[in-house]
């Protein structure tokens, strides 16, 4: 359990590890794509109807123009989706984010059913990915470039994992800036900075063997003279 909490918080991290104007990016498709999962069950509307342009009183003629241009010509983008969704890495988090705006453009032509088609073709990727590690079980990667399970699984999680938590970035983003100010976190060091123990308590021993003030030079001890 507590190593599943700990490879949660570092996909959390990773997907907030952006540069700024990407976070901005996520946080409008992340908006976009909750409003429309979440108004399947009331009345099932399209990506372009829950954009917010009736409720502003601004001009619709352009809506119903997209909305008509895409009606039987982007059926095919759900599967592009689900690629793009396959391409997602800690490095390339656009792919999910352009990847849902392809699902969003399909499912005017096609409805909600293009995410399921988009999750077909985001499964059959990785199913034929994996058949091809199998080839690379045993491979030794020194001087050539090989498939392994354990990679290609490793690579899948992260792709569905930072390609399904899209629409939930803007609600957790605006809940980290709400608790933000009443949560305490632990000091954090430096990267390069020595840990500094405590005060040696013990008295170092002075040079010589001797007692004395640490740093103070033994004195001189007389010769001695010998018997005649």
């Amino acid at each position: 359990m507590k190593e599943k909490r700990r490879e949660l918080a570092r996909l959390c991290r990773i997907a907030v590890d952006r540069p700024r104007w990407q976070l901005g990016f996520a946080a409008v498709v992340s908006t976009w794509s909750l409003a429309w999962v979440v108004g399947q069950p009331f009345g099932a509307p399209s990506p372009l109807e829950v954009l917010p342009v009736r409720w502003a009183g601004l001009p619709t003629g352009w809506l119903d123009a997209t909305r008509a241009w895409f009606d039987g010509r982007t059926a095919f983008l759900a599967a592009a989706g689900g690629l793009l969704w396959a391409m997602t890495s800690p490095g390339r988090q656009v792919s999910a984010l352009v990847g849902w705006l392809a699902v969003m453009a399909a499912a005017e032509d096609v409805g909600y059913v293009a995410v399921r088609w988009a999750l077909v073709a985001l499964a059959v990727f990785l199913a034929v990915m994996g058949l091809v590690s199998l080839t690379g079980r045993r491979a030794f990667v020194v001087d050539r470039v090989a498939v392994i399970p354990k990679d290609v699984a490793r690579a899948g999680a992260t792709a569905v994992a930072l390609s399904a938590v899209v629409p939930l970035l803007a609600p957790g983003l605006l809940l980290a800036r709400l608790v933000g100010p009443y949560v305490t976190r632990p000091p954090r060091r430096r990267p390069g900075t020595p840990i500094v123990g405590g005060a040696c308590t013990e008295r170092p021993r002075s040079v010589g063997g001797t007692g004395g003030t640490p740093g103070e030079l033994p004195k001189p001890v007389p010769a001695q003279r010998g018997s005649r």
